[in-house]
């Protein structure tokens, strides 16, 4: 005899579940509205007291949606006091993380079209577009006050890079550049100090945007390390004229790279990075100007010129701890931070304005300093006081 064959329907299990959750929620809140009420009153329905302070006239209805689904309200009406309740704040519509879900999607890169099917198929209601440009421009606001805050500690180190996105512009789209600065403070951690519009990274903009860093309280900075973008070097000489400059290594081979034939990119990649291999200043010079040196032998003029006139820029790094070479050589740490970016506007297009494009870029920013990336500690920087 064959054993029975069970079988169940998972999709109605998870309905069943869903309404129950729903059900309870339900009857939970409007349980507390109730009790409420009561205390309100000062009575037991029907009671006759002298402390009685109002008498229940009923109740009328309230959609309000949750993150368990849309639910329905009795919210109880009284003769002789006006309701009000802590359970839910007066006009409100939705749960608070179902508003803060929402103001994920959109930094997430969803459409609002998008987010209006979204939010109908997970909490039975659906949002208006309008509803989430409010919700936008409240969250906006204190991301806002974030990016203009006051600096209030000395960062040693400072890494800053551009990234553009398309943005329209007179009928017309083209690229727009955020500058974005990461610092390293006093205990050694990392904090997103600066975001800002450039349009172009051009000197002006970069001192622009350096002088509001500055503004803001921007100080005791040791070194920058940069990809030497058009503009940066003058600007950050002109601004922080007492910190020194650091080209990022990779940016550096980049470039080298670029004059050799693909047959030999390998070999002359090896090379490079043993230029910063080394144990001294002294000895990474000495390397550099070796693999320039066996660069003219391989008849790749172009790219031993290169590493002639740009290697002394990668090698600041040398001034400072040991211990800390690895990390501040490099432009790898906001490197990263760009790719969370891309990211997250990819799926956006073309931005409607330069606004638009630094408030997602912003919100994003605050997004991954909130996150672990600001809780752990990158650099000891006390070892820059030995």
């Amino acid at each position: 005899m064959s054993n029975p064959i069970v079988s169940f329907d998972e999709q109605a299990i998870k309905s069943d579940i869903r309404e129950l959750v729903r059900q309870t929620v339900e009857d939970t809140i409007n349980a507390l509205l109730d009790e409420e009420a009561d205390l309100l009153v000062n009575a037991e329905r029907y009671e006759r007291t002298a402390d009685r302070e109002a008498y229940r006239a009923g109740h009328y209805t309230r959609n309000f949606t949750t993150s368990s689904g849309n639910i329905e309200v009795a919210m109880p009406k009284l003769k002789g006091a006006k309701f009000v309740t802590a359970v839910i704040e007066r006009y409100k519509r939705r749960e608070v993380s179902v508003e803060e879900a929402i103001v994920e999607m959109y930094l997430a890169g969803v459409s609002t079209r998008r987010v209006e099917d979204v939010s109908e198929i997970l909490w039975g209601a659906s949002v208006s577009a309008g509803t989430v440009s409010n919700l936008n421009e409240k969250a906006f606001e204190s991301i806002e006050e974030w990016r203009n805050r006051p600096l209030s500690c000395e960062y040693r180190y400072v890494y800053v890079d551009g990234i553009y996105l398309k943005r329209a512009w007179g009928g017309a789209v083209e690229n727009v550049a955020v500058m974005v600065a990461i610092g390293v403070n006093d205990d050694g951690y990392r904090e997103i100090i600066g975001a800002a519009e450039g349009f172009t990274e051009s000197t002006e903009c970069w001192r622009e945007f350096l002088s509001w860093l500055k503004s803001r309280g921007l100080r005791g900075v040791r070194m920058f390390i940069g990809d030497k973008a058009a503009g940066m070097v003058g600007a950050l000489a002109e601004v922080f004229p007492d910190a020194a400059y650091q080209r990022c290594t990779v940016h550096f081979y980049r470039n080298a790279l670029s004059k050799v034939p693909s047959s030999k990119k390998k070999a002359v990649a090896a090379r490079l990075k043993a230029i910063h291999a080394q144990e001294s200043f002294e000895a990474c010079e000495e390397k550099a100007l070796r693999v320039a040196s066996d660069l003219e032998g391989m008849k790749l003029k172009e790219a031993a010129r290169v590493v002639r006139e740009g290697y002394l820029e990668t090698l600041a790094y040398t001034r400072f701890p040991e211990e800390h070479w690895r990390r501040i050589r490099t432009n790898n740490a906001i490197e990263r931070l760009n790719k969370e970016i891309r990211r997250r506007t990819k799926v956006v297009g073309a931005f409607p304005d330069g606004k638009s494009a630094l408030m997602l870029v912003t919100a994003r920013l605050k997004y991954v300093a909130d996150s672990e990336w600001g809780s752990r500690r990158y650099l000891d920087v006390s070892l820059l006081d030995e």
